[in-house]
């Protein structure tokens, strides 16, 4: 379907644009309890970025699964961590990683960016620490939906602002965090 684009147009001239089609998520990655028997402890956080699932284990063989967005080749993390901090449309900044692989894209960003909804962390942001120190990596929201069941961020887990706000609420500061 095209649209009408006419307030960038010469006058008489009418310049045509795509129209984006509406995100729909597939229903997979839709917030849902499943079974799960792997032994972690209820109030465990497991994300399994082969597959693009985080897991929420409420109970011995229970738990509450979300779909996410993983890092791509290169740039995953895996290992044991705890939430350290929480925020509500939390502040942004490219790290120094990021800034170096691609500056044309992050270094206008490098004293970072204020929260809200044009920003990469989303609505909320889970901090992942080891040791007591930040690992720079976040289960955080995206400003790119159609992201979620793919390997293409610069190594955190994305999800649908909805999902990491329940999440959020769901999980406290010091809750064990496993990627896979």
């Amino acid at each position: 379907m095209l649209g009408i684009v006419g307030a960038f147009a010469a006058p008489g001239v009418a310049l045509a644009r795509k129209a984006r089609k509406p995100f729909v998520l597939d229903p997979k990655y839709q917030p849902q309890l499943v079974d799960f028997a792997p032994g972690y402890a209820p109030g465990t956080v497991v994300v399994d970025p082969r597959n693009r699932f985080l897991y929420l284990v409420e109970s011995l063989g229970v738990a509450r699964r979300y779909g996410v967005g993983v890092g791509r080749a290169g740039l995953a993390w895996s290992g044991t961590a705890t939430v350290g901090r929480k925020a509500k449309w939390p502040r942004w900044k490219p790290t120094a990683n990021m800034i170096r692989r691609d500056p044309g894209k992050y270094a206008k960003y490098v004293g970072g960016m204020p929260g809200g909804r044009g920003n990469p962390l989303g609505s909320r942001a889970l901090y992942l620490y080891r040791d007591g120190m930040d690992t720079y990596y976040r289960i955080h929201g995206t400003t790119e939906p159609w992201t979620i069941g793919r390997a293409i961020s610069n190594g955190c887990i994305r999800m649908l602002n909805d999902h990491v706000a329940d999440l959020y609420e769901r999980v406290p500061v010091g809750a064990t965090v496993v990627v896979l």
